[in-house]
């Protein structure tokens, strides 16, 4: 499986607090996207040097901010299936969030740590 990033994620309520609170350690705003389906998303992509951060903020109810690895892959289905055999559960159920530049899907390991598994769609190798 080839791994093209990894990098941590804070999926919270507000992401404006959030995200000055990385702007005063140093971080940058590179980008914003929003995502209407399943879920609207909005997510902020931070970078301080090398270091990135995603913070991102879903329309649906959370019980507090939620601490993920966001990975980046080449072959979601690939990793989708490994992860969803270790015991893996999607937030989206049997869904994916896809847009017209990736595809993603929020899982929650067995023992409750969270990866974003997201592949960007590519016209090229």
């Amino acid at each position: 499986m080839k791994i093209t990033a990894f990098q941590p994620q804070i999926i919270t309520k507000d992401a404006e607090s959030v995200k000055k609170l990385f702007e005063e350690l140093g971080f940058e705003k590179r980008h914003t996207k929003t995502i209407t389906e399943p879920v609207r998303v909005t997510d902020i992509v931070m970078k301080n040097g090398e270091a990135v951060l995603d913070i991102s903020q879903p329309d649906i109810e959370l019980a507090g901010d939620i601490q993920a690895v966001r990975i980046n892959v080449r072959d979601f289905e690939e990793a989708y299936e490994l992860l969803i055999s270790k015991g893996f559960e999607n937030y989206y159920g049997s869904g994916r969030v896809m847009t017209s530049s990736s595809r993603s899907a929020v899982l929650r390991a067995p023992t409750g740590f969270v990866i974003n598994l997201v592949e960007h769609i590519r016209d090229h190798e």
